[in-house]
């Protein structure tokens, strides 16, 4: 696909009110995705030989609170970037909550990477105390998700 074109159809996924645009032509396949109201930057990754997907992301990330108190803990990290789901699908339900006992290899998330759905497990038995991540929230690597006492 050209690149005016594809610039083109950023700038009116940007400009109007859509979240999410997948146009397919010939071999090629792009899909822009808006997370934020910020202005877009393409990222093109290619996924495939035929295929390239290019997402608008916001050009920087919000700025973290300034000196946040740690939670007292064992913290379970983000093995990966991706994004943090609390059941294995919308109608079941979550893993874990706050309060609930879990044992060493209990699964705990799941981080979609990829479109692949990688389930995070406990790597030490305690007590959930926090949940630190919302449902659907994209996370980076070592990002806190759960402080297990």
């Amino acid at each position: 696909m050209d690149l005016r074109k594809l610039k083109t159809l950023i700038d009116l996924v940007a400009d109007s009110g859509i979240a999410e645009l997948e146009i397919t032509e010939g071999d090629g396949k792009v899909r822009i995705v808006k997370f934020s109201q910020t202005p877009p930057v393409v990222a093109p990754v290619v996924a495939a030989p035929t295929e390239v997907v290019a997402s608008a992301v916001p050009a920087a990330a919000p700025a973290a609170p300034a000196a946040p108190t740690v939670p007292q803990g064992h913290q379970v990290k983000a093995p990966m970037v991706g994004t943090f789901y609390r059941a294995p699908n919308p109608n079941s339900p979550s893993f874990v909550e706050v309060g609930q006992t879990v044992k060493e290899g209990d699964p705990l998330c799941i981080i979609e990477a990829m479109k692949l759905l990688n389930e995070i497990e406990a790597d030490k038995s305690g007590t959930i105390k926090e949940i630190l991540v919302d449902n659907g929230e994209p996370v980076e690597y070592g990002q806190p998700l759960f402080i297990i006492a």
